[in-house]
């Protein structure tokens, strides 16, 4: 759909007021639209000096969201951070403002939840999937082989070591 600079002006404040956006998000439905690459400098240029958009503001806000709701672990919220291109220097300090104890709290309650569902063969087979289940959910595989070692006993080493 093409429009034109003013409607896309319009349409994309809009956009970026019901939610917390990235440039990244602004300028991919930018590019949809089909407007130029002058156009859509413009656009975003203004979008940022009336805060409609701000990385560090999404950044914030997309970390505090899935740490919460969704539950991922530092591993993957930075993974997802670069694929709509936050600079390491927007997302460090807020990651870094957060303590590990925060992380760690919320990997013993989800393995703790989870631990109940796991089922397998024998005790390395249960511990084996809940590691599974804790690095796809992206948390770092230290704090994971402490966690499930705190919740099921014994001694689960990492097999690389």
């Amino acid at each position: 759909m093409k429009l034109s600079e003013p409607q896309a002006l319009n349409r994309i404040a809009a956009y970026c007021s019901r939610a917390e956006r990235s440039e990244f998000d602004a300028r991919k439905k930018l590019l949809a639209w089909e407007l130029d690459n002058g156009a859509i400098e413009r656009i975003i240029k203004r979008l940022k000096n009336e805060k409609y958009i701000d990385d560090t503001r999404f950044a914030r806000s997309f970390i505090n969201d899935k740490m919460k709701f969704s539950k991922w672990g530092k591993t993957k919220i930075v993974f997802e951070l670069r694929k709509k291109n936050i600079p390491e220097s927007v997302y460090n300090p807020i990651l870094e403002e957060l303590s590990g104890d925060e992380f760690e709290k919320q990997l013993m309650h989800i393995l703790s939840v989870k631990e109940k569902s796991v089922k397998g063969k024998n005790e390395y087979d249960r511990k084996t999937k809940l590691i599974r289940f804790a690095l796809g959910r992206g948390f770092s595989m230290d704090l994971v082989i402490r966690c499930v070692n705190k919740i099921m006993g014994g001694n689960y080493e990492e097999p690389f070591s």
